[in-house]
């Protein structure tokens, strides 16, 4: 299995923090956003080589970073060439970039770069061998409806297959939301670039898998654990300000039980 880790965003609801530094390499706690992230996709034994996708404008920072992050596992970095937010490929062409660049055959795991979270993913890997293409989500059950509606939401049947997914519903049908954190089995890889080719939406990968799902079955995973969308400089704070308070060990990262960047 592979991993694919989306960097190539240009973090302007961030800025100045952004003005040098992608989002992914920012500080939480004691780690960098991405070490957060690679922290859980490290602890498989089934990821055999990892990818970050970046941007041209912060290809050598990333660069840098890797040159001093020590791992056993290989790390490729690929520059996707764009230069500014306006001309971004978008994270659906983002992945489809690096499947076809390094001809990936193999099951894939994708992470958004910019997301923190407490989730084992062993839990997701088991749920997808069991199931087949899984997209994690989160329970919001406690929740705003307001708050829930600014999310893709989703509804499964019994055996946890997606039945409905909508992009910010203003009234949602449910109080599970998407995550940006997928497994896609390598058998239907290809479809990433049929909904490329058909013209639809390259950016946010909701709208892959709001179309994805009505061509294969696609199955969530509920999991339970910290999660921090960083999205703006609130959630930056409140993620940053969360990791500090409660310690940065991997334990406490692990068990906590708050559930989402704006809780």
């Amino acid at each position: 299995m592979k991993a694919l880790i989306l960097g190539a965003g240009y973090g302007v609801r961030l800025y100045p923090l952004t003005k040098n530094t992608p989002k992914p390499l920012l500080p939480i706690g004691d780690k960098l956003v991405l070490e957060w992230t690679l922290e859980q996709i490290l602890a498989l034994k089934e990821i055999d080589e990892i990818f970050i996708v970046v941007n041209q404008r912060f290809y050598e920072n990333y660069q840098r970073w890797l040159s001093n992050y020590p791992t056993a596992k290989k790390i490729t970095i690929c520059n996707d060439g764009t230069l500014t937010n306006d001309d971004r490929l978008g994270a659906i062409g983002d992945i489809n970039l690096v499947v076809d660049k390094f001809k990936i055959k193999d099951d894939l795991l994708v992470v958004a770069g910019d997301n923190v979270f407490g989730f084992d993913l062993r839990e997701l890997l088991k749920f997808s061998k069991a199931h087949g293409t899984t997209i994690a989500l989160k329970n919001l059950k406690d929740a705003d409806k307001k708050l829930i509606s600014q999310y893709s939401v989703v509804t499964l049947d019994k055996s946890n297959r997606l039945v409905d997914f909508e992009e910010k519903p203003p009234v949602p049908k449910s109080t599970l939301i998407a995550i940006c954190l997928y497994i896609f089995r390598k058998k239907e890889l290809g479809l990433i670039k049929e909904y490329l080719q058909a013209g639809f939406n390259p950016d946010a990968p909701g709208y892959y898998i709001q179309w994805l799902y009505k061509k294969v079955n696609v199955y969530g995973c509920t999991l339970k654990g910290a999660w921090f969308d960083i999205g703006d400089i609130d959630s930056y704070n409140k993620a940053n300000d969360y990791y500090t308070r409660r310690g940065t060990s991997k334990s406490s990262h692990r068990t906590s039980k708050r559930s989402c960047g704006c809780l």
